[in-house]
């Protein structure tokens, strides 16, 4: 007999398990409170990708005068690229919507909460359904954190939701927080045409990340005229004539930055306000997030937790792989979550990948390792895309040769790090990567030498002994 399960949350996580569910004989139903396809298709990962896109063509514009090519009166219609970023989400949504359909799986609009371990109740437009299931999956990702005296208004303070849906483009922009977020945004309205001051709590830019790779971020900010403040605290503000005078904390004391629209991107947490976990014997930890064991099970055996609410990273691609061990394991295949890795991809200018370990994180677990990198400025694939900052680097593990960590900052390398993630989860070596025959010219190379410079052997650029 199929299980009758309900899915709270049509995100990347949920809508994927459902799926699942159905292509494997369940009865499934998914309960949605706001879009199908949560926050990454429609007020995040989908739309600002979209919008950076953009940005990254009139760059591009700006730099192929090198190449003899010239445009003039290049200008921004911000009302059609929002058209325009509005008609992708559009598709996508459109397209999961139909897929559900196609599959057999009802979707509920409304807000849902537990009544007990098998009842959920549902409150819609036309009043209050109750869902009994055999498993209930909680799917219900992630929301900004607002932080004191910058809440969100979507007018004057813009969370990321309102950062991609803007009547103009701001003359100066103030981004609260130079993690991924911040960094994006902040670059895409840099390339748009507005003034850009970040401001960052930590010594430097995505804590957290590679270090090697974040600084030749850093310089590119720098280059572009990105302002990125350091060490600084944002304290509050106040809107007159027109601008918002944003208090600022620094090593060197206060100061004040004028500016006529602030971004607050600090984070994310996991969202469960009204589901009610109490009611099915649930609580989140101190940090928000539903402990769950390798299965995706909750400490209640038939509530199963995916996605963002079910810890770190909180990364779309990998709430989708949970989404599939959980459908495997209701429909009652043996399946359990044992990634070696989940590869982060962050689309600055120039673009950031990692996936594994860090030096610092090495260093930390007291191994022995060993790194190599290889510049795309020897990269010819690289000098004809005229992008030639950043690097690959991995590290491997000094006795037996395994790679730990790939990381790359440089062109297209959030496509790149896939061959890196592979490699990783299928314990290959540095010298199984440098064996590998390497389209020439491609940017993959790049990878290739790495490996060979771990052991001192790249070709294409000079290693003392």
């Amino acid at each position: 007999m199929p299980r009758k399960v309900i899915v709270i949350g049509a995100g990347p996580a949920g809508y994927v398990c459902a799926i699942r569910l159905a292509q494997l004989g369940q009865e499934v139903t998914v309960v949605e409170k706001e879009y199908v396809g949560g926050v990454c298709l429609n007020v995040g990962c989908i739309p600002s990708k979209a919008m950076i896109a953009a940005g990254a063509l009139m760059s591009r514009a700006h730099e192929a005068s090198a190449m003899g090519i010239t445009f003039k009166d290049m200008k921004v219609d911000i009302g059609k690229l929002v058209e325009w970023k509005a008609g992708i989400v559009g598709k996508l949504t459109g397209g999961i919507a139909g897929l559900l359909k196609n599959h057999k799986v009802p979707v509920v609009m409304g807000t849902a909460s537990l009544k007990d371990k098998n009842t959920v109740v549902v409150k819609t437009k036309d009043g209050e359904q109750i869902l009994k299931g055999d498993d209930i999956v909680i799917a219900t990702g992630s929301i900004p954190i607002e932080i004191p005296g910058f809440a969100f208004d979507e007018d004057k303070v813009w969370s990321s939701t309102g950062a991609l849906r803007p009547k103009k483009i701001p003359e100066h922009l103030v981004v609260i927080g130079g993690g991924y977020i911040g960094l994006e945004l902040g670059i895409m309205y840099r390339k748009l045409g507005s003034k850009v001051t970040v401001l960052e709590a930590t010594p430097g830019a995505l804590p957290g990340q590679e270090r090697d790779c974040v600084r030749v971020i850093e310089r590119s900010l720098k280059k572009m005229g990105v302002e990125l403040l350091t060490e600084t605290m944002a304290q509050g503000f106040e809107h007159k004539g027109g601008k918002s005078y944003v208090r600022i904390k620094t090593k060197k004391g206060e100061d004040t930055v004028v500016c006529d629209q602030v971004l607050s991107t600090v984070g994310r947490r996991p969202f469960s306000a009204g589901l009610g976990l109490e009611k099915a014997g649930l609580a989140v930890d101190a940090k928000g997030f539903l402990a769950v064991d390798k299965h995706m099970r909750t400490k209640v055996a038939n509530i199963y937790a995916i996605g963002d609410i079910a810890g770190q990273p909180m990364l779309a691609h990998k709430g989708s792989k949970e989404g599939l061990v959980a459908a495997a394991v209701i429909a009652g295949q043996k399946d359990e979550y044992d990634a070696r890795c989940v590869p982060a991809v962050i689309f600055t200018s120039p673009e950031m990948a990692s996936v594994g370990l860090t030096e610092e994180q090495c260093k930390e677990k007291g191994l022995t390792y060993k790194t190599g990198s290889f510049p795309f400025a020897a990269s010819g694939r690289a000098m004809s895309l005229m992008e030639t900052d950043g690097m690959v680097k991995m590290i491997v593990d000094a006795k037996t040769d395994e790679i730990l960590g790939v990381h790359m900052v440089g062109p297209e390398v959030t496509e790149l790090i896939a061959e890196a993630a592979l490699a990783i989860e299928m314990g290959a070596t540095a010298e199984d990567i440098a064996r590998t025959i390497h389209a020439h010219p491609t940017l993959p190379e790049a990878l290739m030498e790495a490996a060979e410079a771990v052991h001192g052997m790249a070709v294409h650029i000079y290693q003392k002994k």
